[in-house]
């Protein structure tokens, strides 16, 4: 489909898009003032898609037509109020979340448009994200929520806690809550439950185990990893978490083991013992980038010499991490508070730095893109068939729908990206 770089309307095509119509003593002024700010609004999105096309309709009945230089995605959206445009413009993806919530825009496929601003991320600039107070009270609510031992217990309570019974509706059967492994190319006839065993399987061929070995994991979540661990016959495991749900039922899952199994409620910074070896599976997103270097120190200090880490660990590109480590995003607000994306050059910087080598990167991105689909897929049934715990009205039904599309749509945009990494104690 060719479609013109530029607004279009009903009839003609124009740069200038009248936008609202108010009424009152100041009328003349305020209409001014809100078509100049709608009309430079979507002037400046135009500009900034370069890949892909937005095709809106806007509430005075108009169609818009943004971007479309080059092939990408094609985000439909129909705006029912202009506070909708304006909730973006001065909130950023928290704004683009309430306007949904509010019904201020629609869309048949939500994930079009997170995957066209997540591709566009460079070329749209500070277009759709948080500015002034909104990015100030981003920040003030982000130091509010800082991982502090105490901050980051109720953080992970806030997330985990919510209910073993909720998350076992819609994760695989392993109850795996990190991305899995799929073969290549990805296949949607590859049942979820056998690619997130991939995954547990890959992190273990990182760590060279063997009968002596004893391994320490840094949030063990419901005990997926922990079984394939011990499956292998290691002297020892021992994992840590702070969530109090996790932990009992990991413990049930891991009782035929007896003592060669612990699960601890421990702070990572707690830590004190020596292991052989250490892996942690999208655990570190949770720490924050002040506690980074606690995250390095306790790995480098736990390992015996050689040692072995394999860490799973989501980041987000370099090229927008400034920008979206001055405030606070959608998940930082709703879903998990006082979490954060790795920079990966820092968070290299930081191993290397604690004699840590950093071995064999490998990407896995369009694995979660796809891991996140199949969740959705799963979640929507669960709601369609009733049965989430019933304390979980629509509003956060709604919530985690939107919060699943907006993370897939980031791997699918290429904004963000999810790693395994070996760190070797040198």
């Amino acid at each position: 489909m060719n479609v013109p770089s530029r607004i279009q309307g009903h009839s003609n095509t124009t740069r200038h898009v009248s936008c609202v119509s108010l009424s009152g003593p100041f009328s003349v002024v305020l209409n001014w003032v809100a078509r100049f700010g709608m009309r430079g609004m979507l002037n400046r999105m135009d500009a900034g898609l370069v890949i892909g096309v937005l095709q809106g309709e806007l509430p005075d009945g108009r169609l818009c037509t943004l971007g479309g230089r080059s092939p990408g995605p094609v985000a439909i959206v129909r705006l029912n109020r202009w506070r909708g445009l304006w909730r973006v413009a001065t909130g950023g993806s928290i704004g683009l979340y309430r306007g949904w919530e509010n019904g201020d825009w629609e869309s048949p496929d939500p994930l079009q448009l997170f995957d066209l601003f997540v591709r566009n991320r460079v070329t749209l600039g500070e277009t759709a994200r948080a500015s002034g107070m909104s990015r100030l009270s981003g920040r003030i609510l982000g130091w509010m929520r800082r991982n502090t031992k105490s901050g980051a217990l109720r953080n992970i309570e806030s997330h985990y806690d919510i209910g073993n019974d909720f998350y076992a509706q819609w994760l695989d059967p392993t109850l795996t809550y990190s991305s899995a492994i799929f073969v290549e190319p990805i296949s949607p006839d590859e049942v979820l439950e056998a690619a997130q065993n991939r995954k547990l399987s890959t992190l273990c061929d990182r760590l060279s185990l063997h009968s002596d070995s004893a391994v320490l994991e840094i949030g063990c979540g419901w005990g997926s990893m922990a079984k394939a661990v011990l499956e292998l016959g290691i002297a020892s495991y021992h994992g840590i978490t702070l969530s109090s749900a996790q932990k009992e039922y990991a413990d049930a899952r891991l009782a035929e083991y007896g003592t060669k199994a612990q699960i601890t409620l421990t702070d990572y910074r707690d830590i004190t013992g020596q292991y052989d070896a250490i892996v942690s599976a999208e655990m570190v997103e949770a720490v924050g980038q002040e506690y980074w270097p606690d995250y390095i120190r306790v790995i480098a200090n736990a390992l015996r010499p050689s040692g072995k880490a394999a860490i799973q660990y989501i980041r987000i590109e370099d090229d927008i991490f400034d920008t979206y480590s001055k405030g606070i995003d959608f998940i930082q607000a709703y879903i998990f508070p006082g979490g954060m994306l790795l920079s990966e050059s820092r968070f290299r910087a930081l191993a290397q730095a604690a004699g840590l080598e950093w071995r064999d990167q490998i990407d896995y991105g369009p694995h979660y893109a796809e891991t996140l689909r199949r969740w959705r897929v799963s979640f929507d049934t669960a709601v369609a068939d009733g049965r989430l715990p019933a304390q979980f009205d629509e509003k956060f039904i709604s919530m985690w729908r939107f919060y699943l599309m907006y993370c897939e749509g980031g791997f699918r945009g290429g904004g963000i990206n999810v790693s395994q990494v070996t760190l070797v104690k040198t």
